[in-house]
């Protein structure tokens, strides 16, 4: 026999999500039978599968020892660089400014020195985070910034905080500005474009239209012009709807595509200038909450910023 006992962190999860977690190595078939037989208990009686946990509950398995042979751990995340670029951080959430490059979960082509490998790997050193000691949370992202793309990135040290993260970002409540560069100057200085948005995944780019077709989804990309010089432009973006490469393909689509954008721009004259990277950062978030923010509360109405964003800086001077 072997106990458990839900750490804050399991608080609210399902219990055969829980014991999938806890035990790998244990069969879903023979889990399922264990609890509808009394072999799993909580509290030391029986429950259902879909029991929802509490903190503080113990679960007793009287299952075969072979289900708890543990495997030395190894972390992968041990394997990321533990050094980031801290916007704000305090006991519920981290803010990164995550650097153009730098992908933020794991792909097919890079998976150890990731984002949210370097934030584990940080809080592992400070302590903070201990894979033995949880049974199926680990620090996460609440949002994701595309691997050409640098920014603010938020990033939730406890479950009760991922939760409230996400549905905060669900009902739109955390506001992001972007800064980027763009070829030209657009007549309208500020102004709100409207149009419909269509992914081709097998080329991973996205498609603008005027009017709905097909699967294409409505997007709002509200600009303001910050600045104008030698016929490129300093905009500030803000994204009344989140699609893929919704920035770039909108402002591509009136005729002014981001300065070093290889898919919707014009890459190879950018290059001549010395430009590899697309001018894209998401430099400012705002707790815009609006509702019951929970043990989040004390974050509503703040504003984070990048104070130093490379090409408004090189091009035109700007700080955030």
């Amino acid at each position: 026999m072997k106990s458990f006992t839900v750490g804050k962190n399991d608080a609210g999860k399902r219990l055969d999500k829980f014991i999938q977690k806890a035990m790998p190595t244990l069969p879903a078939s023979l889990m399922y039978r264990y609890i509808r037989t009394k072999h799993i208990k909580v509290n030391r009686k029986k429950a259902e599968i879909s029991t929802k946990l509490c903190e503080g509950d113990i679960i007793e398995a009287y299952i075969s020892d072979e289900f708890f042979v543990e495997a030395k751990p190894k972390y992968d995340f041990l394997s990321a660089k533990a050094v980031l670029d801290i916007v704000y951080e305090d006991e519920n959430i981290i803010l990164v400014d995550k650097k153009q490059g730098v992908l933020v979960h794991p792909d097919d082509k890079e998976y150890r020195d990731t984002l949210i490998g370097r934030i584990q790997h940080y809080l592992y050193d400070k302590g903070e985070y201990n894979p033995e000691l949880e049974n199926s949370f680990a620090p996460a992202l609440a949002n994701r910034i595309d691997r050409g793309t640098g920014g603010i990135v938020i990033a939730a040290k406890n479950a009760e905080s991922l939760r409230i993260l996400c549905e905060k970002i669900k009902k739109r409540e955390i506001d992001k500005q972007y800064l980027a560069v763009i070829h030209g100057t657009p007549k309208a200085k500020e102004t709100t474009l409207e149009g419909y948005l269509e992914k081709n995944e097998s080329k991973n780019k996205v498609f603008l239209k005027a009017h709905r077709d097909g699967g294409a989804l409505s997007i709002k990309t509200r600009y303001r012009v910050l600045a104008s010089k030698n016929n490129l432009s300093l905009i500030e973006v803000d994204l009344l709807t989140g699609r893929t490469h919704q920035i770039r393909a909108h402002m591509a689509s009136i005729g002014h595509p981001l300065l070093g954008d290889g898919k919707y721009g014009k890459l190879s004259a950018d290059k001549k200038l010395g430009f590899t990277r697309q001018a894209l950062y998401s430099y400012k978030l705002t707790f815009n909450f609006k509702g019951d923010s929970g043990i989040l509360e004390y974050l509503s109405g703040k504003v984070f910023t990048v104070k130093k964003v490379w090409f408004a800086e090189e091009l035109f001077g700007f700080k955030g």
